[in-house]
């Protein structure tokens, strides 16, 4: 199920405490990028943060279940998590989980721009 307009609105306009974050159409649904950085993924009208080991415990915690695609013969389960609604209806919450969830994905971003490095060496 394709992604609807009307809900990535109303998921960017929670964010604006957060930051201008800009959404971008893909696989039918959205990317959510800071500074060209992607940090959030809406799929069927569901909102995803990306995690790491400093914020996958406060999503565990919620009960979030990772963001999953249908593989060529497999599930693949990828490092973003769906913001609980409790979260998604109080914006300065949902700013302080998007920071987190912005923070994981520049380490990640990081972390795969050192193994470049190394690759070329």
């Amino acid at each position: 199920m394709a992604s609807t307009p009307t809900f990535r609105d109303r998921v960017l306009a929670r964010l604006l405490p957060f930051g201008p974050v800009r959404a971008r159409a893909m696989f039918g649904g959205y990317g959510l990028y800071l500074d060209g950085t992607m940090f959030a993924l809406i799929a069927a009208d569901r909102l995803y943060f990306k995690v790491d080991d400093g914020n996958r415990p406060e999503f565990a915690a919620a009960g979030s279940r990772p963001f999953t695609y249908r593989g060529r013969d497999r599930p693949i389960e990828m490092s973003y998590r769906e913001v609980p609604g409790a979260v998604l209806d109080e914006p300065p919450w949902l700013a302080d989980w998007a920071a987190k969830a912005y923070r994981a994905a520049v380490a990640a971003k990081a972390g795969r721009s050192m193994k470049r490095r190394k690759a070329r060496l």
